[in-house]
């Protein structure tokens, strides 16, 4: 952007405005990257880093929400059309609504809230809080509010101001709506950067040719429990009776400070979504970010000596770059699949034993592409060639991603040797599908297992087409009931 109107814009924004817009920024920018900044421009230049300014989207936003109606007229000049550039990022509705609370608090109130959030918060932090953004802030540090849990704010502004806490109930209600999605970048979770580009796709990064991701963002609303008419017998279903129903590990690298893997832009979209998701259906959820191969390797070794006699499933997702039957950690270093597993078969977690272990994996799986054909109708032959063409179609079952004890389910972005494709600014295709799918199920009256639902996530995500190429979702499992997940 025209650094002369980013000078201009500096100029009229006094430090305040300055603080509120690096609060705005809390989700694109990290917080510590932000801490200093005393002006504009260089508020400015960190947002340049992570090209946010490459048109005026995001900044018309910012100014839009801090009501300086004036200084917009120094952006529409610029004649690119949003939809025209690459990735578009939105401001966090969730940052909107505390600059709205901070906006309309009074001295009076500030002073209320800090006291009812002091022994929570602690004196030497409270004292440092000029104002409520400051206090919002704290709050995060220490896990008391986040996108997906304001309970402890509307807590305390009910006692302060119903208004205030309205605005947060307001909040609440959008989050378990499902969200419109945006057209915006597609990108793919495949492992190297520095390949030789195909002939027809010459770079890593695809513009979207069919952005119709109709209800991604899907979070489940809290409504009464209905029961099927029919009396299923139950032998033939895993039990879930505990609350939580067990654990739900999300295992997120967005980052790659190496040179040979490209940051996941979206797939913190992937990470909250499978928050909700998971937590509406009743698991406790627990996220790791950006971590090496062997923190990875850590982490489900820890998982897996956990005792789980009060805990009727367990659910691992992993966010990452890929290859065949592996992920990459945010060092750049491989984990197989098998890795993953392991620590969670009968043997090495015997209260796990008889109960559903869950595996979602967004990653390539290799650097091909998938195709599409049109298909022909079956032509009638002998029994014994029907057969023979059956067992081609199923192919060789291969035993290095999905060990070979009983009730496990392993979800793959995409067969093996393919990619995987990843919107920017929406999400993976395969995860805000599934979760969509797992929603759809958890609030119908029909009793649809786990293996339907992802039958209905291969249909839906091989149906379309994502700049010319397909994506094939692949489920791979040795369950040995059926798996219903509803709504806690």
């Amino acid at each position: 952007m025209d650094r002369l109107k980013l000078s201009r814009i500096d100029e009229e924004l006094v430090s305040s405005e300055v603080a509120a817009l690096c609060f705005l920024c809390h989700d694109v920018v990290n917080r510590k990257r932000l801490e200093g900044i005393g002006d504009a421009k260089g508020l400015f230049l960190k947002l340049e880093e992570k090209g946010l300014l490459d048109n005026n989207v995001f900044l018309f936003q910012l100014l839009h929400t801090i009501r300086r109606a004036d200084l917009l007229s120094l952006l529409e000049t610029d004649s690119r059309r949003p939809e025209e550039t690459d990735a578009n990022p939105i401001l966090s509705n969730f940052r909107v609504m505390l600059y709205q609370i901070y906006e309309d608090m009074t001295m009076e109130n500030f002073k209320k809230m800090t006291f009812l959030l002091s022994d929570k918060l602690g004196r030497r932090q409270i004292e440092a809080c000029n104002t409520a953004l400051d206090v919002f802030v704290e709050m995060e540090k220490i896990g008391l509010l986040s996108s997906t849990n304001v309970c402890d704010l509307h807590a305390v502004l009910q006692q302060l101001d119903q208004q205030l806490a309205a605005t947060v109930h307001h909040y609440m209600q959008d989050v378990t709506q499902p969200r419109q999605p945006r057209s915006s970048h597609v990108s793919m979770d495949y492992q190297r950067v520095n390949i030789t580009p195909q002939p027809t796709q010459p770079t890593l990064s695809i513009s979207e040719t069919q952005p119709n991701f109709e209800g991604q963002n899907v979070y489940c609303d809290a409504e009464p429990h209905i029961e099927s008419s029919s009396l299923p017998d139950q032998s033939e279903y895993y039990a879930l009776t505990h609350n939580p129903r067990g654990v739900c590990m999300v295992l997120n690298n967005e980052e790659f400070p190496g040179t040979q893997l490209k940051k996941r832009g979206g797939t913190e979209v992937d990470e909250e979504t499978l928050r909700q998701v998971f937590s509406k259906l009743g698991f406790a959820v627990v996220v790791h970010k950006n971590l090496t191969a062997d923190a990875m390797r850590h982490e489900v070794k820890q998982l897996g000596k956990r005792c789980f006699s009060d805990e009727d499933a367990l659910v691992v997702c992993v966010l990452s770059h890929g290859e065949k039957g592996c992920v990459f950690g945010a060092d750049e270093k491989e984990v197989s699949l098998q890795e993953l597993t392991r620590p969670f078969t009968s043997g090495s977690a015997p209260t796990l034993a008889g109960k559903p272990k869950l595996f979602f994996i967004q990653a390539c799986q290799g650097s091909s592409y998938q195709k599409g054909s049109v298909p022909s109708p079956p032509t009638p032959g002998p029994e014994e060639n029907r057969e023979n063409r059956m067992e081609e179609d199923a192919g060789r079952v291969h035993g290095d991603t999905v060990p070979w004890d009983a009730d496990f389910l392993l979800g793959m972005a995409t067969v093996p040797d393919c990619k995987s494709f990843r919107n920017t600014s929406t999400g993976s295709i395969y995860i805000q599908e599934l979760c969509t799918q797992l929603m759809k199920s958890a609030k119908s009256s029909e009793n649809d297992d786990i293996l339907s639902v992802l039958t209905r996530v291969n249909r839906e995500v091989s149906k379309r087409e994502y700049s010319n190429h397909k994506q094939m979702p692949e489920p791979k499992y040795t369950l040995t009931k059926k798996l219903v997940l509803k709504c806690v």
